[in-house]
């Protein structure tokens, strides 16, 4: 499908930094929505404009994105009618501390619960 614009993944820091300058719409979306977006662009017209790489090496697999090849790209600003998605984390401490233990013994601790949901934002004026 030909886009005019490349599509924008962005977190929560890079879409503060975007949504600076213009009018956008926005809207939660489930994972498999976000995975239904990004399915009608090619790799090469979608653009990460994040570095963490949590989102690429955990949540893209768990939304079905492997061995996608996708281009980083510092994002300043959105043009009008360009699209993006969002993937929100919202971290909170965790309630219980388990342990567990390695194979080598060694001691591991739960200390964050990490939280993730999906936006879509459009630039409209």
């Amino acid at each position: 499908m030909q886009h005019n614009n490349p599509l924008l993944l962005l977190d929560n820091s890079s879409m503060m930094t975007v949504i600076g300058e213009g009018q956008f719409t926005s809207r939660r979306m489930s994972f498999e929505e976000t995975h239904a977006v990004l399915e009608t662009f090619d790799d090469e017209d979608v653009r990460i404009g994040f570095s963490n790489s949590d989102i690429t090496n955990i949540i893209f697999p768990y939304i079905g994105l492997t061995n996608k090849n996708y281009r980083f790209k510092e994002v300043r600003h959105m043009h009008v009618g360009q699209e993006a998605l969002v993937f929100k984390l919202y971290v909170t401490p965790s309630e219980t501390q388990p342990i567990t233990h390695m194979e080598d013994g060694t001691e591991a601790k739960k200390i964050q619960n990490i939280y993730v949901y999906c936006q879509y934002i459009t630039r409209t004026a």
